[in-house]
């Protein structure tokens, strides 16, 4: 499965997503600001912009420092969380607003089985933490059962497949989802999976604090064994023998970077064939039946680690495969069994992966997996109190105005040819905008939600979420399902249905109202950073391989896709020379897909500014110009610093850059940014005309 632009970090129980990346419709002329707001923040006094400057930086030495200095010394991460940004100063108003609508519901008297009672029940027993510390490990006590009886390498299959309702996925991945090269058919994907570090250059890489990341890892291994009432000896050897497993595991998975072909990793087969060719110990046609699947044919990403996983499956003894499933387990789980649980979890997943110095409060945690659980829930009741009309209006015309500067933008393009050209205008024409919410609610009836334990819970929404997505398979695609909740600072462009989301949170800054902004900051901060970016994303490396209609086809003649494979490029040796830790470079393939939406998003973006009467009269607004604005309104969307752990962990695992070279890096690559702020050549900002990017 393909993805795009997701920056929100999920839970272990969170159901599969099926994020993709697309374009498509008309344009309205947007005038937003009146002359009277423009003189009244003119002198510079409260406008968020100036107020984040730092002017003892030149912007042609580092763009992103200048823009957002101030910001970052006012801001410092706070001891509880691993990185702080702009992001987390909406995600704090956004947290508020959901405790209030908990604690409302929690002391209500709503019917039973409403959500409002939902709500309630998931609240209390979620914040009683003296519960879960009396139940410890029993809400697991079946799962665990299970493990406990493996006598057999086929039990240890049996069990891993029982495990994968209650989001415990172990060995590899298994996923409902549209047919990359028929997207209107929902097929079961199999792909690489299996691993507990974040990902496989976790097992390998030379760095320094990437080695201790390993050795504290095998030791949280046998701390948590010790917490199942394993001796402390016993405890870490069989902990380094799970990590052996793990690395193999690792060293037959793909990189990062090849994940992200799309037509690499699509092999369809038959189960029969993936068993006879690949994994002998694994009747695919009888362990699907168990999860209620019977397709005939699969898709498989990457046949090469069944190959290998294969082999390690019967050559492990069983006490380490067992091991590996129990520890899988009650990772999954650890947050929600209580204080000594959660306090190892926090150790290794909060301390040493991302740096945080102490746990976040209890509230938020709770926040964060009912967000996971029943977040859609949650959100009917959200958006009916914090997202009028009025703004989904403004932001849909914005939409409109940035897919109309792409189509004219593809007009002008010198080094594509015609047959391409409208290829690309119809995928722009079909694109769908999602804005906001939901037009149809999805049904949470059959959602249990008791008051009985916080663990329980999370099994009852895991479970859900799991039928819910199995459920999908041999039906028509429901194109109008969202991925994410209307609460939530994110947005994504789905390839299969060639569509941007845009979730209502997105557009909020932080102690600001909607309608007091003007267009330089709205267009920088909300049509670049995000609306462009995710409409980019049809066209970039990897969504430039689906069509109008969401397939997996080559709509490109060969001269093109070698003309744009030629110019994408110098974007991935861009990024790959940056290195935000000693030893540890961006990198420039993995991330090339979310870097060619930013710089796109930033032409679109401007494009349409161009248009607005703010940029037309030029007036100064605190000092600033209306280009200048705008380019600071973009630095604004990515104000954020974090602790070198998070920093590690992002360039190991996530496609996106840095916050810092999000910006800088691709505003290097546009005129009218030099034009706004005079970088001139030898500034570390400065690239040579031959050597900046020219695609959209």
């Amino acid at each position: 499965m393909t993805g795009g632009r997701w920056l929100i970090i999920v839970g272990p129980v969170l159901t599969h997503i099926f994020s993709q990346l697309a374009l498509g419709a008309g344009f309205t002329t947007l005038t937003m600001i009146a002359t009277a707001q423009i003189s009244a923040t003119s002198t510079g006094r409260g406008d968020i912009l100036v107020s984040n400057l730092d002017l003892s930086v030149d912007p042609g030495q580092d763009f992103f420092a200048y823009a957002n200095g101030s910001w970052l010394a006012r801001h410092p991460i706070p001891v509880e969380e691993s990185g702080w940004g702009i992001g987390d100063l909406v995600e704090e108003e956004l947290y508020l607003k959901r405790r209030k609508i908990n604690e409302a519901a929690a002391a209500g008297q709503a019917p039973a089985g409403s959500e409002q009672q939902k709500i309630g029940n998931f609240w209390s027993v979620a914040m009683d933490e003296s519960r879960a510390d009396a139940l410890g490990l029993a809400p697991l006590r079946q799962e665990v059962g299970m493990i406990d009886g493996i006598q057999t390498l086929a039990d240890v299959i049996r069990v891993s497949f029982a495990l994968r309702p209650v989001g415990v996925d172990t060995f590899f991945d298994v996923l409902v989802g549209q047919d990359e090269r028929q997207s209107d058919v929902m097929a079961v994907h199999i792909e690489q999976g299996g691993l507990g570090l974040p990902e496989r250059d976790f097992y390998f890489n030379p760095e320094k604090g990437t080695a201790a990341v390993r050795q504290e890892y095998v030791a949280h291994l046998g701390r948590m064994l010790q917490l199942m009432g394993r001796p402390a000896a016993e405890s870490r050897l069989a902990a380094e023998r799970v990590m052996k497993f793990e690395t193999a595991l690792a060293k037959a998975s793909r990189k990062l970077e090849d994940l992200r072909d799309p037509e690499k990793n699509y092999h369809k087969m038959s189960p029969g064939n993936l068993t006879r060719k690949h994994t002998p110990a694994i009747i695919w046609t009888n362990q699907l039946a168990t999860l209620s699947l019977h397709p005939d044919r699969l898709i498989v990403g990457q046949p090469e680690y069944f190959t290998a996983l294969n082999r390690w499956l019967t050559k492990t003894p069983l006490p380490v495969l067992q091991d590996y499933l129990r520890l899988h387990l009650v990772s999954a789980y650890a947050e929600y069994l209580g204080k000594a649980w959660d306090a190892e979890d926090f150790s290794f997943g909060g301390k040493i992966l991302s740096g945080q110095q102490q746990e976040r409060p209890r509230w938020k945690r709770v926040l964060d997996s009912q967000e996971h659980a029943m977040g859609m829930v949650l959100g009917k009741l959200f958006v009916r109190d914090y997202f009028p009309a009025q703004t989904k209006r403004r932001y849909t015309a914005l939409v409109d105005g940035i897919l109309t500067a792409y189509r004219e933008r593809l007009d002008r393009l010198d080094w594509m040819s015609e047959p391409t050209k409208d290829k690309a205008r119809e995928k722009l024409a079909k694109l769908q905008a999602k804005i906001g919410y939901p037009d149809h609610w999805k049904d949470y009836s059959q959602l249990v939600v008791s008051r009985n334990s916080y663990a329980e819970n999370m099994m009852h929404a895991a479970r859900w979420h799991f039928q819910d997505m199995i459920s999908k398979y041999g039906k028509p695609v429901d194109r109008t399902e969202w991925d994410m909740t209307p609460q939530t600072y994110n947005a994504y462009y789905h390839d299969a249905n060639n569509e941007i989301v845009l979730p209502a949170a997105i557009f909020t800054i932080p102690g600001m109202r909607d309608e007091d902004l003007d267009d330089a900051l709205v267009f920088g901060y909300a049509a670049a950073s995000t609306i462009g970016h995710e409409i980019t994303h049809g066209f970039d490396d990897e969504g430039r391989r689906f069509d109008a209609a969401g397939n997996l086809k080559n709509w490109w003649t060969a001269k093109d896709a070698a003309r744009f494979q030629k110019r994408a490029a110098i974007l991935a040796e861009q990024f790959n020379a940056y290195e935000p830790l000693p030893g540890l470079h961006i990198n420039g393939q993995a991330s090339l897909g979310e870097n060619l939406a930013d710089y796109g998003g930033i032409l679109l973006g401007l494009d349409a500014f161009k248009k607005t009467a703010q940029y037309r009269d030029g007036v100064k607004v605190a000092g600033l110009t209306p280009l200048q604005r705008y380019f600071l309104g973009y630095a604004l969307s990515w104000s954020r610093h974090d602790r070198e752990e998070h920093l590690r962990k992002a360039l190991l695992s996530d496609v996106h850059a840095p916050p810092r070279w999000r910006v800088n890096g691709p505003l290097a690559n546009v005129p009218e940014f030099y034009e706004a702020f005079g970088v001139k050549p030898g500034q570390p900002m400065w690239r040579s005309p031959q050597m900046r990017v020219k695609v959209w």
